[in-house]
């Protein structure tokens, strides 16, 4: 229980790699606090040291007043962990900006109102982990989803900045960046690959499975075991690193 008395802040943690880490971290005796935007999707996961919490990272308002509130109640935020996030493709001459913005606006905008916000309390306390979840997108270009693979650049980008803005100090900042997760990602991106690409579902999975080096797709709770990997103690001097969860060397 080397996290009793923590409280952690899990944006998209109703299902996926989210869930996966908010469960690691529980077990380890933190109070969770959940995001995503269904409420009824929580409150059928959370547990006894969970608190289900609906909230949309692309709105700064209900950011701002819902970590607030998350930290009126469970007090101050000391891990947190901006994993929500769209996983959509579409070829350059078919992203219209509508398309655009949305994925920035809530894998990149959302994340860095995350990470401000949580910031707010952690900053009161001798102790902080920031661990936002990129992708194996944010390292290198994926053909197909110029927007997703930007946006992943650019949380990249948030989490190197901070590790140096706040270097020295007992708060340390870590992407983690995993290819293809067994998920309900995978199955929606299944059906977009094979449209896509005019390939059967069968081969659109295939294509996702080879991109992992070591051709299987990853289970959440491997990406969970490198997020409470950061967390716990000995963990002081990994700062500013992207730790890349994909089977092999990108």
């Amino acid at each position: 229980m080397s996290l009793q008395g923590k409280h952690a802040l899990v944006t998209g943690g109703g299902t996926g790699i989210g869930l996966a880490i908010a469960r690691a971290l529980a077990d380890e005796g933190a109070h969770v606090t959940i995001t995503g935007r269904r409420q009824e999707v929580l409150e059928e996961v959370a547990t006894d040291n969970m608190t289900a919490m609906a909230m949309d990272v692309r709105n700064e308002d209900d950011v701002t007043a819902k970590i607030a509130a998350a930290v009126a109640k469970n007090g101050p935020i000391q891990i947190s962990v901006p994993n929500a996030g769209i996983a959509e493709g579409k070829m350059l001459q078919k992203t219209d900006m509508e398309f655009w913005r949305n994925i920035m606006a809530t894998n990149l905008d959302g994340a860095f109102l995350t990470i401000r916000e949580s910031l707010r309390s952690m900053l009161e306390t001798d102790w902080g982990r920031v661990v936002p979840v990129a992708s194996i997108a944010g390292l290198r270009g994926a053909p197909g989803a110029g927007a997703y693979a930007a946006s992943k650049h650019g949380l990249v980008g948030l989490t190197r900045t901070y590790s140096e803005e706040f270097m020295g100090t007992p708060y340390t900042f870590n992407a983690l960046c995993p290819g293809y997760v067994d998920t309900p990602i995978v199955d929606r991106n299944t059906v977009s690959i094979s449209e896509r690409a005019g390939v059967s579902k069968e081969d659109a999975l295939k294509i996702m499975v080879s991109s992992n080096r070591h051709k299987r797709l990853i289970a959440p709770e491997e990406v969970a075991a490198a997020a409470l990997w950061l967390v716990r103690p000995g963990s002081e001097s990994i700062n500013g690193q992207c730790i890349e969860i994909a089977g092999g060397q990108t």
